[in-house]
């Protein structure tokens, strides 16, 4: 496709502060950019994408991710794969299959905590994301420049008692280098009261990941401070994390981004965050409900749901001026999903129709920075090289960590 695409028609929802929701309308991208969003645009020599009866909204952000998990997709925990048994040919393989994965489903930006042993595994991660087209972040402990459409953030030691005293230092060089801070947090019973202690750290550059184990006095820290949560339901419940507190963060108006987290334990798509999420909260109303309690929380409603999974989730990980709503002068990051698939036709509620109903089968068109990296439903890309090079690295893989290859190893 060239510079100019017009997608035509669409229910669009640009998820902007500023901007309304349209029934019908179209979206102009110019040079990576989107340029308009109105009714009747012109084509002025643009390829023309019918979004007739279709959603037109911002791509997904997936705010974490190990990705190079991916080798080892709906597996469960495999405790004896560790990092050290990725080789750089590995790192590169994994990384792609995951980013395309990801894209395939409708995101368009992945937070990635790096998992590499070395410099030249993180180097072999840093190429897989820029030959992947997605908009990326590589979250590790190197700061060091990821070029293409991929930024760096830098992975702190997790918040827990016992990296609390090295976690100054840390935050102090990265921000001196001028990175944003990831880091794990309330993953354990232990790790109550370790966010609070390191109160006057937190700031708006600070991204914790997953919280699920923190105390009231820990996201009061986190809301006074203007750090961002990011949560990954599906992950967190089935990896033995617990529940995300979706209700804690709601009452607080700490407003999480939602990520993926483990391929090994979770779906690789935010459609099922979404999903997670929603149900939790509505869940936790219910049985407050049937337990007679007073002063009822509302319930998480759509709207609120779609931006954790859009513009909220790109504030989360500082990019937000960037991509997460359709806005004109925002990078063209856009997913158009199809609205006459059985599974969701007819569509009363195009924003309910995303979180409720639809799933990676509706994904007919996804662009990052204005470019087709999925068309008609397909990906864009060199599959039949990608899955050969998955195929070899996971069998390196089992091999280093001495355990039997997948059954489908041999496809």
């Amino acid at each position: 496709m060239n510079q100019k695409v017009l997608i035509k028609g669409g229910w669009v929802l640009t998820l902007g502060a500023k901007t309304p929701n349209h029934t019908g309308a179209d979206v102009l991208i110019e040079n990576g950019r989107i340029s308009e969003v109105g009714s009747g645009l012109r084509e002025r020599g643009a390829d023309v994408v019918d979004g007739t009866g279709s959603v037109v909204m911002p791509g997904f952000v997936d705010t974490h991710r190990h990705v190079a998990r991916s080798l080892y997709r709906n597996t469960g925990e495999l405790s004896t794969v560790e990092p050290s048994h990725y080789q750089p040919d590995d790192m590169y393989a994994a990384t792609l299959i995951g980013l395309l994965g990801a894209v395939e489903t409708g995101i368009t930006t992945v937070v990635d905590w790096v998992d590499a042993p070395d410099a030249a595994t993180l180097e072999a991660a840093l190429e897989a994301h820029r030959d992947s087209g997605v908009r990326g972040v590589t979250v590790h402990g190197e700061l060091r420049e990821a070029g293409g459409l991929t930024t760096t953030s830098f992975a702190s030691s997790d918040v827990k008692d016992v990296h609390r005293h090295v976690i100054p230092t840390q935050w102090e060089k990265a921000r001196s280098a001028g990175s944003r801070i990831h880091a794990h947090a309330g993953v354990e019973e232990a790790d109550k009261g370790t966010v609070s202690d390191l109160r006057e750290l937190l700031a708006h550059d600070v991204t914790l990941v997953h919280c699920s184990k923190l105390d009231d006095e820990d996201l009061e820290a986190v809301a006074f401070s203007g750090a961002s949560v990011v949560i990954t339901p599906a992950s967190e419940m089935a990896g033995g994390m617990g529940a995300p507190q979706v209700q804690q963060l709601i009452d607080r108006n700490i407003r999480p981004g939602l990520g993926v987290d483990d391929e090994r334990v979770a779906p690789g798509d935010i459609f099922a965050q979404m999903r997670a999420t929603i149900s939790l909260q509505h869940a936790t109303y219910f049985d407050l409900k049937l337990a007679g309690k007073g002063g009822l929380p509302n319930l998480l409603k759509t709207r609120d749901v779609i931006r954790y999974a859009t513009v909220d989730g790109a504030r989360a990980v500082g990019l937000h001026e960037e991509t997460g709503s359709i806005e004109p002068g925002k990078r063209a990051d856009i997913v158009v999903l199809k609205g006459d698939s059985p599974n969701i036709f007819p569509i009363n509620d195009p924003i309910g129709a995303v979180v409720w109903g639809m799933d990676t089968s509706n994904v007919e068109w996804v662009f990052v920075e204005g470019r087709a990296v999925v068309s008609h439903g397909a990906l864009n890309a060199d599959i039949q090289k990608t899955r050969s090079l998955a195929i070899q690295a996971q069998r390196r893989v089992a091999t280093a960590a001495g355990i039997s290859a997948a059954a489908g190893d041999s496809a």
